[in-house]
This record gives C-alpha cells, sequence and structure tokens, in this order.
C-alpha cells in the first residue's frame, strides 16, 4: 500500500468539491448529504461533510458543530454510529435473521427547508434502548 502524500490528498479534495454532484441537493438535508458523500468518499475522522453542507446550506448555522457533539456526532460517520439512525419506516425486514436493517438503496431525501441543518423525516435520533 502506498501513502499519498498531503498534496495529493489536497488534489483529490479540491477534485472532489468541484464536482457539482458533492454540493447538496436543493432541500436536501444535513443527514441524508452526510451519508452520500460517506458512502462515496468515507469518513476522514472530522465533520468535513456536515461542515461543507453548513458552508454551503446554511452559513450562519455556527453551532452546528456543538450541537452534532451533543449526539456523540464528532465525526461524519458518529452522526450516525451515535445520533442518528434511519427511521423505522424506511427500514426493510432481512428474511434470513429477521431483523430490520437499512435497505440497499438509501430512500430519497425526505427535504427540509432551504436553510435549516436538521435531518428529514427520514432519520431519528438514536437512544440508548435501539434494539431494532
Amino acid at each position: 500500500m502506498t501513502e499519498s502524500s498531503i498534496a495529493d490528498e489536497a488534489e483529490r479534495y479540491l477534485q472532489i468539491l468541484a464536482d457539482p454532484r458533492h454540493e447538496p441537493a436543493p432541500r436536501e438535508c444535513l443527514a441524508c448529504y452526510v451519508a452520500r458523500m460517506l458512502a462515496a468518499h468515507g469518513c476522514d475522522t472530522t465533520l468535513r461533510w456536515a461542515q461543507r453542507f453548513r458552508d454551503l446550506s446554511s452559513p450562519t448555522a455556527t453551532g452546528l458543530e456543538r450541537r452534532l457533539g451533543e449526539v456523540g456526532g464528532f465525526c461524519d460517520c458518529e452522526i450516525f454510529l451515535n445520533g442518528y439512525r434511519m427511521a423505522r419506516h424506511l427500514l426493510v425486514r432481512n428474511l434470513a435473521t429477521d431483523e430490520l436493517e437499512a435497505p440497499d438503496e438509501p430512500p430519497v431525501c425526505a427535504g427540509v427547508g432551504r436553510t435549516s441543518t436538521r435531518p428529514c423525516a427520514n432519520w431519528q435520533r438514536r437512544t440508548r434502548h435501539d434494539d431494532w
């Protein structure tokens, strides 16, 4: 495995930013955007995608990092590991395990207001008792 230089990483990131497919869609919520970016690019242990969403969609949401941290989202992937999960009504039953799980294809974002940094109706807060 070869290590890439900081310059190589910066170049790749700038290419991503230049691609309009990596911008939030109209009315796309923070959670759907971050989930889409994580599926395409993974997590770099920062709030890179959440901050990009905020910068492009709601630049005055200065408390975003604090609010995500309050639900355990200290990096993009932790938003979903600790803070939010797909809403129960969107889950599908795995017939082999009889467990509810996310569908193979993510649902279309349910949409939010133009400057909202809240998740859409496709997401709900995780609780300590999440067992489905």
